[in-house]
């Protein structure tokens, strides 16, 4: 395999993870808010819908996933040492 099929690999993969979390957490909010659940397929279109438009978002700010993970965890990091 060459390296733009393992690039595109890769890619394919984090984009079904995305997608996935994505499903987890709106399966958590609606149980959390009391809702019932839709069903598995339309979970999952809107799972992918939510992950393109977040995406879309970090390309137009210039920022990734990992960086603004980053920065919340260090933002919250900022808070605990305040308390202490």
């Amino acid at each position: 395999m060459d390296k733009e099929g393992i690039k595109d690999d890769i890619k394919r993969i984090a984009k079904e993870a995305e997608v996935k979390l994505t499903g987890i957490l709106l399966r958590w909010k609606d149980h959390n808010e009391g809702k019932d659940t839709p069903d598995s397929e339309a979970i999952e279109e809107k799972s992918r819908i939510i992950a393109d438009k977040a995406n879309e978002i970090f390309k137009r700010r210039g920022k990734t996933i990992l960086k603004e993970f980053k920065d919340a965890y260090m933002e919250g990091r900022k808070g605990e040492d305040s308390k202490d």
